[in-house]
């Protein structure tokens, strides 16, 4: 059995094949082809933090390839709180097939992991957001057809979703680039991690101040939220640093002409992002969100096993 914690514990030929697997389900769904491939399958969804994306996406997933999701509340299940986190992985391990968690400390997705019987995927936690690094190396392949030799470069807070990105761009043989302010760095060991990436794939791993050094000549252009969920506390201070990371026509003129703009959603425009690159000819937000769908169907059939016999 695999879970789904990290785009580090997974081989370059694992995620490539997981990309293609979520390329070919797309194709199918939008020629109306539906495949039963999770059929009498349940997946238990563990929120401590709410998303839309994440809710809707893993719940279709599930329903369009003729399985089921529960939705599990905070308030229901208090993980740690309530009810400790071995109980609660070996009493949902009774009752359905995998358990999608996402959680505010990462130690709680391990925690699962280590208890459960069933895969356990990694909805978000505090340290990273593997599923959405699967959805933004899909979109980013639509476009360019490949992640070899392109620069991505992501503009603001060394978050989760930073780490992740990161991790799938050097494993694919892409060049990383981050711009963000002193003391929201990534965490050293990230770093170190993708950079051996980048070693075997011939990637790379830049860390700038100067968010105009990061997208020169980039081929995307990458950014989230300056004030993440339970980091309200520091929003005042947040929104006194981060200014100078905002993702603006002007600093979209500064990559490639056919550059893309990413963004994890929500958005709070006119901060992280303006309106006219959000709603821009360079935008490909609403396809990177309807692309976490299309991720997370890949990521669930794979860890039920049954990609092997559907990718032609």
């Amino acid at each position: 059995m695999k879970h789904f914690i990290d785009i580090a514990d997974f081989s370059v030929a694992e995620l490539q094949s997981m990309l293609d697997l979520a390329l070919s389900l797309k194709a199918e769904y939008k020629n109306g082809v539906i495949r039963p491939l999770l059929k009498d399958k349940v997946l238990a969804m563990v929120f401590e933090k709410p998303s839309l994306r994440t809710r809707v996406s893993f719940d279709m997933a599930m329903r369009t390839l003729g399985g089921d999701a529960l939705y599990l509340s905070p308030q229901e299940v208090g993980l740690g709180k309530r009810e400790s986190i071995p109980d609660v992985a070996r009493v949902l391990s009774g009752y359905v097939q995998a358990i999608m968690a996402r959680v505010f400390e990462h130690e709680h997705i391990l925690e699962l992991a280590r208890w459960s019987s069933v895969p356990v995927i990694n909805g978000l936690s505090d340290y990273n957001h593997p599923c959405q690094a699967i959805a933004d190396a899909l979109t980013i392949i639509e476009e360019f057809d490949d992640l070899k030799g392109r620069t991505v470069a992501y503009i603001g807070d060394g978050n989760n979703v930073a780490i992740s990105l990161m991790k799938i761009v050097t494993k694919l043989g892409g060049d990383f680039r981050i711009a963000n302010p002193e003391d929201y760095d990534m965490p050293e060991d990230a770093i170190q991690q993708s950079r051996e990436f980048a070693v075997e794939t011939g990637g790379s791993v830049a860390l700038f101040r100067a968010p105009e050094e990061a997208a020169e000549a980039a081929d995307v252009l990458y950014t989230d939220t300056w004030i993440s969920m339970g980091q309200e506390e520091e929003g005042k201070k947040r929104e006194m640093i981060f200014p100078p990371y905002q993702i603006n026509e002007k600093l979209v003129g500064m990559a490639k002409s056919d550059a893309i703009v990413l963004h994890c959603l929500p958005a709070y425009r006119g901060k992280e992002i303006t309106d006219e690159v959000a709603d821009g000819p360079h935008s490909r937000l609403f396809e990177q969100a309807e692309n976490r769908m299309h991720a997370q169907k890949a990521i669930l059939v794979q860890l039920f096993d049954k990609g092997d016999d559907h990718v032609e």
